[in-house]
Formats: C-alpha cells, structure tokens, sequence
C-alpha cells in the first residue's frame, strides 16, 4: 500500500509540474484549432497561420478606421494597357490604368457574360492608384470626394471604377446589370445606396471590390456591406454554405500580436486564407 501510495503521489506531481509548466516558461503558446470537429485525423492538414496574414488576402476592410499595409498591396500589379489580352469586351479610360493581375482575369469573364445578355459598353476609368497618386486626387478633390492616401480601396488593387460609355452608371445597362449580377463572379458593389451610413461613403455606382466566392454570394443574399460581413463572421465563428454545387466552410480566428495558430482541415479540401485587416483571419475550404 505504501508503494501505490508514493506512486500516486508522484503522479500527481507530474501533472502539477506539466500544468505550470507553459506558464512558467512564460511564452505564448500556439493555438490549434480543428475545423468542424474537435479530432484531428490522418485525412487533415495544417495549415500554420501568423499575425501578418491578418494583413493579406481578399476581404481586407479599408475604410476611414483602417489603413491599408503595405503588405497588403497585391502583388500582381500590373498596367492593363500592355496586357491586351485582358481587356477585351471593354474600354480604358487612360494607357494608366494599373489592375491586379488576377482581378482582372475575373473581371474579364464577367464582362464576357454581360455581353452575352447584350451589355457591352464598359469602361474602367480608375483602378489600383498608389498612395502618391491617392495623395494628389485627395488634394484635387478634397475629403467629400476622396480618401487620404492609405484609407482608399484602389489603393490595395481589388477595387476598380466601372463606368459606360454612354451614360452614368447609375443611369446605364451597365450599372444596372453590375449591381444584379457581379457577385457571381466575386465582385461586390462596396458602396451601395443603402450601406451609406454603414460605409461612410456615399452611393457609388461604378466602384466595385473583389472579394471573391463563396463571399460575394453571402453578401449578396444577405444584403450585407463588408463592414457587416466582417462582424457577421466574427460574431458566428463558423458557417457553412452550398453555392453552385460547390460546399463552403468559412472560419473566422482571431490572432494575438506574435501569435502563431494552426488550423486542421480537410487534407482533400481546398483552402483561402484572408486576413480582416483588424484582428484575426478568415480560412475559407472548399470541397
């Protein structure tokens, strides 16, 4: 008896020790977070996320309250008027019209389905504008009109003014078919005309934000701005949707200053991660 009863001591000692033991070390510790269950399995991935994601992706919020990085900026800039091959079906106001690469291909193909429903007279008269450029239209134009450099969505590369040759967009075909139909292929009307208060911006017509699928639906049926979807997410942690046969998970995490977290999924799913440009990511899988 007395044996087992220094054995069982000892145990306890063991867990006593393990449990301080992080603390003592006094380091933040990683977090895992599982998706869907509360198993990992030999069929899930890892995916290790850090604070700087928070700053990168596709459903930033730039607005008056948050700048963007300059690790935000995509990439993939590039001047529309040298890549010929993607600007067909549509007008450039100016030869000085910088894009994201991969936003661009995705606008293509939604210009190329209005044109299959008889609207073909776009035009782009502003796209990605860096923070120089954003500098000179806010002294030009003043606070009622633009944004201050670093406080604009052109400036990031996602967001692009669409207009018609013909007449104002909240006048064409264009405008019209854009605000029905643009959230099929990832695109968003950023400012509509019943988001004002939410937004702080006025209704703008021709300025339209990728955020890209399953988001664009969701906020489409939901009526939701980005500032609403953002809260909506980060108040339901967990959301599943079915959009075009395809079955989305979309997860918001939030992250500490110099954390590192990881997240299991689903080793077959395929996966986006965007950061909020506030505190924390969204991990979007699809399968």
């Amino acid at each position: 008896m007395k044996k087992w009863g220094f054995l069982l001591v000892f145990a306890l000692f063991l867990v006593f020790i393990f449990k301080i033991l992080p603390i003592s070390q006094g380091k933040v510790k990683d977090q895992i977070y599982e998706q869907n269950d509360n198993t990992a399995t030999e069929n899930s991935q890892t995916i290790e996320i850090t604070e700087e994601q928070i700053y990168q992706g596709n459903l930033l919020l730039v607005n008056r309250e948050y700048a963007v990085n300059q690790e935000s900026i995509k990439s993939d800039i590039i001047n529309l008027i040298t890549h010929k091959e993607l600007t067909t079906g549509y007008q450039l106001l100016n030869s000085e019209i910088k894009l994201s690469e991969e936003i661009t291909g995705e606008f293509s193909e939604m210009i190329a389905a209005a044109k299959e429903d008889g609207v073909s007279n776009f035009l782009i008269s502003s796209g990605y504008r860096d923070f120089d450029e954003q500098n000179r239209l806010y002294e030009e134009m003043g606070a009622d009109y633009a944004l201050p450099a670093g406080y604009s969505e052109h400036n990031l590369g996602l967001s692009l003014d669409v207009g018609s040759t013909q007449t104002t967009m909240d006048k064409a075909p264009e405008g019209k078919w854009v605000e029905k139909n643009a959230w099929e292929y990832g695109f968003i009307l950023r400012y509509p005309s019943d988001k004002t208060v939410v937004t702080g911006i006025q209704y703008e017509p021709w300025h339209i934000r990728y955020v890209g699928l399953p988001h664009s639906a969701i906020m489409q049926e939901m009526n939701l701005a980005l500032e609403e979807y953002l809260d909506y997410l980060k108040e339901e942690k967990s959301i599943s949707v079915s959009n075009d046969g395809q079955k989305y998970t979309i997860s918001y995490y939030p992250i500490s200053q110099n954390e590192t977290i990881y997240v299991e999924i689903p080793a077959d799913e395929h996966y986006e991660v965007s950061g909020n440009n506030i505190d924390g990511v969204i991990v979007t899988t699809r399968s």
